[in-house]
């Protein structure tokens, strides 16, 4: 089943939020040190992916680029309006915010190597395996987010079921038209780009900036593109 792991994915999220909403009592100071401790991985994870591209020009017009785009569709609003709206629905639930709680946490599993390289192997191999591990681990981190976030982290599960889910789909077709050595390139340089805006979102939840890093995501998209047009002068 093409959406197995995308699925096995979305379900980890859902009990690690519910194990989570357990942990509510936690003295405030333990979670602001978790947090952190959070934080500063997020951004290690976030350098160690930004250091896989092979053109880092790249990954700097897709930056510039899907910044642009991003803010003209405004799609940090958007997300946040989308979790105001639930918060709305189904209230605060206790502590933290539904909308800083979907928002984030919908930013730190969609954007990464990760779910774009575990959806590929989905479609193409039909092997989840690393769908499959990103659950394990997105699941623990809910836990943590929902701990000090609140209960809008479970809501989260649905960008990351349909992220991951319209790539394995997709993926199914695509080694008919991508050649392999693009395919590679498309994800190395889509990766790097994503780094960066995963160090962001660490150096956010650090306290650090207030940097809207859903407006960079069009970014990734533009990296894709970018390489693309690349292989297509190298070719001519």
């Amino acid at each position: 089943m093409v959406l197995l792991g995308a699925l096995v994915n979305g379900v980890a999220i859902i009990i690690g939020t519910m194990l989570g909403k357990l942990l509510e009592r936690i003295p405030e100071s333990m979670k602001n040190t978790v947090m952190n401790g959070i934080g500063l991985a997020i951004v290690v994870l976030g350098v160690q992916m930004g250091l896989k591209s092979g053109n880092f020009l790249i990954v700097i017009l897709s930056l510039v680029i899907g910044a642009v785009a991003g803010e003209w569709i405004n799609i940090e609003d958007r997300f946040t309006r989308a979790g105001n709206w639930l918060e709305r629905r189904v209230g605060a639930g206790g502590q933290g915010s539904i909308s800083l709680g979907f928002v984030t946490a919908s930013l730190v599993f969609v954007v990464g190597a990760m779910a774009i390289l575990g959806a590929l192997d989905s479609g193409i191999k039909g092997d989840h395996q690393i769908l499959y591990t990103k659950a394990i681990m997105d699941g623990f981190i809910s836990i943590i987010l929902t701990s000090t976030l609140g209960v809008g982290v479970l809501f989260s599960a649905v960008p990351v079921v349909l992220y991951e889910g319209i790539i394995a789909l997709l993926a199914t077709q695509i080694t008919r038209f991508v050649p392999e050595a693009l395919l590679n390139d498309c994800i190395a340089e889509m990766t790097a780009a994503g780094g960066i805006m995963i160090m962001a979102i660490g150096l956010n939840l650090l306290g650090i900036t207030r940097i809207k890093v859903a407006n960079l995501l069009p970014g990734i998209l533009v990296a894709v593109l970018l390489v693309v047009l690349v292989h297509g002068f190298q070719l001519n």
